[in-house]
């Protein structure tokens, strides 16, 4: 376990490619994740090298009622630790007035660290490959339409989205 707390503590010699999903529910969704995607752009230490369309999604898990989600994958470049990767992405859910006060309950902007290069974590702090992203096509689709080819722990990242139990509710943002 030390090993895994050191290596996520660990900044990489050369740029590493990471995953990171985004999904807001609450006030203006769309606005929030247009201004989440330019704050991590501008984050020393992360460029961005892919945006994904936009899923419109119903809620996965928490309390009935919400709102649907607006979800976007989004690709960098990053010469960031894993856990300064995690801390920048926590500082821009911060800004945007994230609250956990239910578990996968409604929130103005959830911003999840789903890879970084090749590395496997199981330190409670972060686990990578996220645990739970093979089984959310909220983020397997968005990611599968940004890079068709991508793959997740040995399988295409848009047949897991296929299997997905949530896969019939994942549908692309109309464009405005």
């Amino acid at each position: 376990m030390s090993g895994t707390a050191d290596a996520l503590g660990q900044a990489p010699d050369q740029p590493v490619h990471a995953v990171l999903a985004l999904g807001a529910n609450l006030g203006d969704p769309a606005a929030t994740l247009s201004q989440a995607v330019q704050d991590l752009a501008d984050t020393p230490g992360i460029t961005l090298t892919g945006t994904s369309p936009r899923a419109v999604t119903a809620a996965v898990g928490g309390p009935a009622g919400q709102p649907d989600y607006l979800n976007q994958v989004l690709t960098v470049s990053t010469t960031l630790s894993p856990r300064a990767l995690l801390a920048a992405c926590q500082a821009v859910e911060q800004a945007h007035h994230r609250t956990r006060d239910v578990r996968w309950g409604p929130r103005t902007l959830d911003v999840d660290v789903i890879a970084y290069g090749q590395l496997r974590s199981e330190h409670p702090e972060l686990t990578l490959p996220h645990p739970r992203a093979r089984e959310r096509a909220f983020v397997l689709a968005p990611w599968s339409w940004l890079d068709p080819e991508a793959m997740l722990e040995g399988a295409r990242v848009a047949e897991l989205a296929d299997q997905a139990a949530d896969a019939g509710t994942v549908r692309r943002e109309e464009s405005r």
